[in-house]
């Protein structure tokens, strides 16, 4: 029979690693919005590459229990969206001016599905945080 306090340390745990997975996931899509429009230093260069985040399932033996990591940030491999700017140092030979291939909708999507992920871990912990304050309160009186 699992005993209580641990199963509700496990919970806690589990989701605080929710809310690490998804607060990394945050910084990833925050340096996505904050590059959007960045341009190469150099003339032709290639700018800015979107990150994508990705998650990861371990095994916790301490808690004896899956927990979720926040894994590779790999680079998106999309094209570069290429304006012609002739007259912006980025420039290349022809004119073009090569920009981040970050849409700054998929971002804003992103964004708010980490929200409501990283929301429903602090659910989780102010929920077992009420259990166990109610259950202390049975067994004072």
């Amino acid at each position: 029979m699992a005993n209580d306090s641990s199963d509700f340390a496990r919970s806690m745990a589990i989701a605080t690693s929710g809310l690490r997975a998804q607060a990394g996931r945050m910084r990833v899509i925050s340096e996505n919005i904050a590059n959007a429009d960045s341009t190469s230093s150099t003339a032709g260069g290639d700018p800015y590459r979107r990150k994508v985040p990705t998650f990861s399932s371990a095994l916790d033996r301490t808690l004896d229990a899956q927990v979720v990591t926040l894994g590779k940030i790999k680079p998106d491999q999309s094209n570069f969206r290429v304006k012609y700017e002739p007259s912006n140092p980025a420039a290349d030979a022809s004119g073009n001016v090569k920009y981040p291939n970050v849409n700054s909708v998929v971002e804003m999507t992103d964004m708010r599905d980490a929200q409501r992920s990283y929301e429903a871990n602090v659910n989780i912990i102010s929920a077992t945080r009420r259990m166990i304050q109610r259950t202390l309160d049975i067994l004072k009186s």
